[in-house]
Formats: C-alpha cells, structure tokens, sequence
C-alpha cells in the first residue's frame, strides 16, 4: 500500500493504494506533502522516487485501455504530450511544452474570467490559428474588441486549442484524451467533427505509476 501522486502545474490528483481513496487538490494548496512514488512537473522534492511523465500516460493508458493500437494524448495546463501504441507496443511519443505552451492554463483562466460555462457553450464557428494557450489570448480579446461575444470568442479560441494539440498527435481517426480537459465539454467538442475522442479521467498518469509498484491488477 502507497499513496501515489501526480503534481501538476496546478492540480494534483492523489490515489491512495490501500483504501482506494482519489483526491484532486490545487498544487499550490499543498504544503508540506510528500508520497512514496509520484509523477508530474512539480514532483521534486515531493516523493522518494519519482517517473517520468511520459512513462506513467504510456503505463496508464496500457492498463486503461482494453487496445493494442491507439494514442493517448494528454492534455496538461502547462504542456500537450502523446504516447502512440502499435501492436500493444510504444512506437511514438511526443512532449510540447512550446506550441502547446500553458494550453489547460490558458483555457481554465479565460472561461473563469470572463465566467463562462463550458457545457452552456456551442463549439466555435471557426478555428483560431493559434499555436498555444498564451500567444492565443491575444487574438481573442481582439476578436471581443471587435464586437464579438465573449463566448463566441472563448469557444474559437478552445477550438484553435484542439486543433493545434490534434494536429500534433498526427491527426488519428480515433484517439483517448488524458487530463483535465476530459471535464471540459467545450474542448471535447471542439475536435473536427470526424474524429472520436475517447475520454480517460484525470488519473491516467496515476494509474501508470501503480504499475512500478507492482498493483496494476
């Protein structure tokens, strides 16, 4: 038994391995905490050991899904990264934190701002050519300078985010979404409208890391 972490930039999400018990708290509301095992861009100092981020989605996403061949593509606030799986084997992977720079940032912080619900929104009728949540705000306040609605700006915006994080995968068919825009119905629109988005949960990483510790049962 173990309690295991993945501390993201700005949330981490927490499972216990005894009681099963999954937490999802505010990485700057932890003080003090420190786990056995634990993945995730603020880790240091906070485990006895720790994975690499691309080795726990690639891990989790194996003991998600009942598939040899897929993407798993996940979508983080500071970074987009990718693990793809051939015959149940890793034959890709992929990290950005430049074009997919604070995407899950970016996006948390604009639908708060301006107070919009994800799942009151339409998708946007156009794509934002944007290569990241950052250099993206620009054109959308310009877009809202001009007379656009604010919601009809955040759901361009959210939907030049998921172009530029699918084009980054490849442009598969099909592929499973990790992170914490799984939550987000207005991204998980926003795809082109072929494309079947399979979403993971939060604790993709997490599960990942159950199976250094021998518990991926």
């Amino acid at each position: 038994m173990a309690i295991l972490a993945d501390f993201g930039t700005s949330w981490t999400k927490v499972l216990d391995t005894g009681s099963g018990r999954r937490e999802i708290t505010r990485t700057k509301d932890l003080v003090d905490f420190s786990v056995e095992l634990a993945t995730g861009h603020n880790t240091r100092q906070r485990a006895r050991r720790s994975v690499n981020e691309l080795i726990a989605l690639g891990d989790g996403a194996m003991h998600l899904v009942d598939d040899k061949e897929f993407t798993v593509l996940d979508v983080g606030s500071r970074d987009v990264k990718y693990v793809r799986f051939n015959a149940g084997r890793v034959s890709e992977m992929n990290w950005s934190a430049k074009c997919g720079a604070m995407t899950g940032f970016t996006l948390e912080l604009i639908l708060n701002y301006f107070e919009i619900d994800p799942a009151a929104v339409e998708k946007g009728d156009s794509v934002m050519g944007i290569t990241c949540g950052v250099l993206g705000m620009e054109q959308l306040f310009e877009q809202i300078a001009g007379g656009g609605a604010p919601e009809r700006a955040v759901a361009n915006f959210t939907r030049g985010l998921a172009v530029n994080a699918y084009r980054f995968i490849g442009q598969p068919e099909r592929f499973y979404l990790s992170g914490g825009m799984c939550d987000n119905p207005l991204f998980l629109r926003s795809f082109p409208e072929w494309v079947e988005v399979l979403p993971l949960g939060r604790f993709v990483l997490v599960e990942g890391l159950r199976k250094e510790l021998g518990c991926d049962e």
